[in-house]
């Protein structure tokens, strides 16, 4: 260790020497709401997992424009799924409820 190193360390320790750094950390825990903050990384997650198990984001459709309409398509027409909306996201939502509607 250097000496500058060295002095800068003891008197950093010195002036913790009497801090009681568990007590800090829980009342910095009390005073914030961290379970709220918990709860949220939770909510986080389970949506961002829900967003990448949709079909549209496991099969990835071709995403096509034809005129104001926007179409998710996903092998050969006539028998392919496909889904139509105004905007992309909306083609896509509505191939994700496509996906699931049973035939009959």
């Amino acid at each position: 260790m250097s000496d500058t190193y060295q002095a800068v360390y003891d008197a950093v320790r010195s002036r913790l020497g009497g801090c009681d750094i568990g007590a800090a950390v829980e009342s910095a825990m009390r005073n914030e709401n961290v379970g709220h903050y918990f709860q949220q990384a939770c909510y986080e997650i389970q949506s961002a997992a829900q967003e990448h198990g949709r079909p549209s984001a496991v099969f990835k459709p071709a995403l096509t424009q034809d005129g104001n309409a926007w179409l998710a398509i996903l092998g050969d027409l006539p028998t392919g799924v496909v889904g139509t909306g105004s905007s992309p996201a909306l083609a896509m939502a509505d191939f994700d409820a496509e996906w699931y509607k049973s035939t009959k």
